[in-house]
């Protein structure tokens, strides 16, 4: 009709061509029919937002259900068993944030911290908080809702199986849930714990992230002695002579364990490298031994002995404590003459033109580490645990100001690694330089 040429009805090219148009197994069309990545992430953003509202709905129906006079101490009791691993949650989320900085930035992390070619990037450490983020309060709304309905068994037996899966999790020792990670972490750990070999960056670097979650291991011990002694679904515990209650000795010793390890470890790294900075470095963290010890002291002493002579020394190891460790932060592991660099490694990037040289940048985080610095003495005291809620807070504001110093401690570590290959590049030039013209004045 048109003057085209005629196509016979049966043509192979037309059976192709209107294949083709209805959609065909090519791999063109079958990449077509799959959804957006920002489809997936929205659908999945939107089922997290339902089940949060569904645990929500869940546990504050349970709750309404109590007596009122049973109910305060019912949710201090559970918030005992699953605030450390949502403080944990939170850690991980930083953590995963931190991670994409660098990435984004420039900076070779693996490098710094001696990582292989497995280890977990910025995106599955997010992945791992969002299951830790869904399995931990899918947990806690289940022992709200099962004890509130009078099946004390099965609520006691919450705590207990997301405990043991947790720990099953990172002992697995089969090749999957990221292995080589979990069995980097727990070596890592074991270092820490026991520093009999040189100390790496990442042994005291991750040993001065667990000074910072103390609260969790608080908590942790806490709630493993109630599991032990089988009082978990119980207020027995809150009673005065309780051995996992408040009283008890174990709780200012575990506070003071990472502090300790950490001043292990600079005494082995002065031992190693004759540094007098890690024997300041070992006297900071000697500094918060008086503060947890002296504030155990009030439930064994008497209150006018406590009020007249113990809060005194008390207070004064607290302002010491805070200020040493504040001048350390800014001096030693941000080491302000770089900070002008902030966030500023290898390659320019958005966090860059945003933060470097904006003056608001050092007012806060000089500001907020110093405020939270001196609030994180008030977690450090046992006598100060009655209100949870505020004691939930400010632990979560010292992960908060953790996460602003890994940023300025990794960039200072960078910038050193640099400066230390570039030294030994010109050193190695010089060198060329002397042997050329030794051999130019030979010939």
């Amino acid at each position: 009709m048109f003057g085209g040429l005629a196509v016979p009805a049966n043509s192979p090219h037309l059976r192709k061509s209107v294949n083709d148009m209805r959609g065909g197994n090519t791999p063109m069309n079958a990449a077509a029919m799959m959804p957006s990545p920002i489809l997936l992430w929205r659908f999945k953003v939107l089922l997290f937002l339902i089940w949060g509202c569904i645990c929500c709905k869940v546990g504050w129906d349970s709750v309404m259900r109590m007596s009122a006079d049973k109910r305060d101490l019912f949710l201090y009791e559970a918030f005992l068993y699953f605030n450390p691993l949502l403080l944990a949650a939170l850690m991980v989320w930083l953590w995963g944030i931190n991670l994409w900085v660098f990435a984004q930035g420039g900076a070779n992390y693996a490098k710094i911290f001696d990582l292989d070619q497995n280890h977990l990037t910025h995106r599955e450490i997010w992945k791992c908080a969002m299951w830790m983020t869904i399995i931990v309060p899918t947990s806690m709304t289940a022992y709200i809702y099962l004890y509130s309905h009078g099946e004390v068994a099965y609520a006691a037996s919450q705590p207990v199986l997301l405990y043991a899966a947790i720990v099953m999790v990172l002992i697995f020792p089969f090749d999957i849930f990221y292995f080589s990670s979990r069995y980097f972490f727990l070596r890592t750990l074991w270092r820490i714990v026991f520093p009999l070999q040189a100390i790496s960056f990442a042994d005291f670097f991750l040993a001065d992230i667990l000074t910072s979650m103390v609260k969790v291991f608080s908590d942790l011990e806490r709630s493993v002695c109630r599991m032990v002694h089988r009082q978990v679904a119980t207020i027995a515990w809150l009673e005065a002579d309780s051995v996992c209650g408040s009283h008890s000795v174990a709780i200012p010793l575990v506070l003071v364990l990472p502090y300790l390890f950490r001043l292990n470890q600079c005494l082995r790294q002065y031992k190693d490298t004759g540094e007098k900075t890690s024997l300041l470095n070992a006297l900071k963290y000697s500094t918060a031994v008086p503060v947890i010890f002296l504030s155990a002291l009030k439930y064994h002493v008497f209150p006018e002995r406590w009020t007249n002579f113990y809060r005194p020394l008390w207070l004064l190891s607290s302002v010491v404590n805070s200020s040493y460790s504040f001048y350390w932060d800014l001096t030693r592991d941000w080491d302000l003459s770089g900070f002008t660099r902030i966030f500023k490694f290898s390659k320019p990037n958005l966090f860059s033109y945003m933060l470097h040289g904006r003056r608001w940048v050092y007012i806060w985080v000089i500001g907020s580490n110093l405020v939270l610095r001196c609030t994180w003495t008030y977690k450090l005291s046992a006598h100060l645990r009655h209100n949870y809620l505020t004691v939930f807070t400010i632990a979560a504001l010292e992960i908060f100001r953790r996460f602003q110093w890994i940023f300025f401690r990794v960039e200072n570590e960078w910038n050193k690694m640099n400066n230390k290959s570039h030294m030994q590049m010109s050193e190695m030039s010089n060198e060329e330089e002397k042997l050329l013209h030794s051999m130019n004045y030979n010939v």
